[in-house]
């Protein structure tokens, strides 16, 4: 069920709960039949063809929204967010979603989106009201101004790191150890707490 939960996250970002309630139902409809005296096997494919006919229902009275139709996609997501704890604050939230979607796939190929494109930094003491979406990039970063740096930059040229700037942690592995009164060289993939004796 978990792993069911966590696909339907990742395909549509939603509709996690209903997926459960739906597999529960179908393995409680399963235990009957099976009780019955039905093959496994029988109930099997009797539940794929159910999904092939459901797919084929439900592709007859889906409505086509293209990328560019805002009003459609608005709907969907303010649609989304009314089962959710935030539901009064559909008509702000759906905007935002909307926009974060789009600013990250290309509508003109796109079919899918992948979530993890699509940062949400939560701060304390903040409402819901003050939720906003931010075009670029969001460094989480304090300024520390007793350094006597500056504390705004205008029209900033920002350089992208990827290596950690703090320095590193000690190194725990020694090239050698002590054993039985004896000091001894070892490999360095050997840590201090395996060969230290006392």
């Amino acid at each position: 069920m978990v792993d069911l939960s966590a696909a339907q996250d990742v395909e549509a970002g939603d509709g996690t709960t209903t997926v459960v309630v739906i597999a529960g139902s179908l393995l409680v409809a399963a235990e009957h039949l099976l009780d019955k005296g039905i093959h496994p096997t029988i109930i099997a494919e009797a539940f794929q063809r159910a999904a092939a006919k459901g797919v084929e229902h439900l592709s007859e009275i889906a409505t086509k929204i293209t990328l560019t139709d805002r009003a459609s996609l608005l709907r969907a997501a303010s649609t989304s967010l009314n089962s959710k704890i935030v539901s009064q604050y559909s008509t702000l939230l759906a905007p935002i979603a909307v926009d974060a979607v789009m600013k990250v796939i290309n509508p003109a190929v796109a079919e899918n989106v992948d979530l993890n494109d699509i940062r949400i930094v939560k701060k304390v003491g903040g409402t819901i009201d003050d939720t906003e979406l931010v075009e670029g990039l969001v460094l989480n970063q304090s300024v520390i101004k007793n350094a006597g740096g500056p504390t705004r930059m205008e029209k900033a040229k920002i350089g992208l790191i990827q290596f950690q700037l703090s320095p590193p942690k000690p190194d725990v592995h020694l090239p050698c150890c002590f054993v039985n009164g004896r000091w001894r060289t070892r490999s360095l993939s050997m840590t201090i707490d395996r060969w230290i004796r006392f």
